[in-house]
């Protein structure tokens, strides 16, 4: 079953609102699941797991979420690179690698001031929404 990118953000915004007990209305596009949501690192397994159990629609063809593919585990690790990071901006090394490890998020905002709590922001509702969009494509 195809979904449209309308059933795909409402199913996202459940899993969202399930997840992180917050309400509807405050799961937009551009809310960030940290800072906006409330999301802290553990979080991010159990909307992995919630993800793909709304999106197995078949289950003889389970929707899969590599582990870090979604959310990137090494991010920190990335931001205590000086060869990424210097003076608490991203370099442009280090953009180029959030970029190939984020290839959903939207830098648009980000690449007009680079910091390192900037790069907190990369991760919002449309994120998740794009990744899953073409994950769907793609099966």
């Amino acid at each position: 079953m195809a979904f449209s990118r309308d059933e795909i953000y409402a199913k996202v915004q459940n899993v969202l609102v399930d997840a992180l007990g917050v309400d509807d209305d405050e799961v937009t596009p551009t809310a960030t699941l940290s800072g906006d949501l409330g999301a802290e690192s553990i979080d991010y397994l159990d909307i992995v797991f919630r993800l793909e159990k709304a999106f197995t629609a078949d289950p003889t063809k389970p929707f899969k979420i590599p582990r870090g593919e979604l959310f990137p585990e090494d991010i920190e690790t990335l931001k205590n690179d000086p060869s990424f990071v210097a003076d608490g901006k991203i370099t442009p090394k280090g953009t180029a690698e959030l970029k190939k490890r984020m290839p959903y998020a939207d830098f648009t905002e980000f690449e007009k001031d680079p910091t390192v709590d900037a790069a907190n922001g990369l991760l919002t509702v449309n994120t998740v929404v794009n990744y899953v969009e073409a994950k769907l494509k793609a099966a």
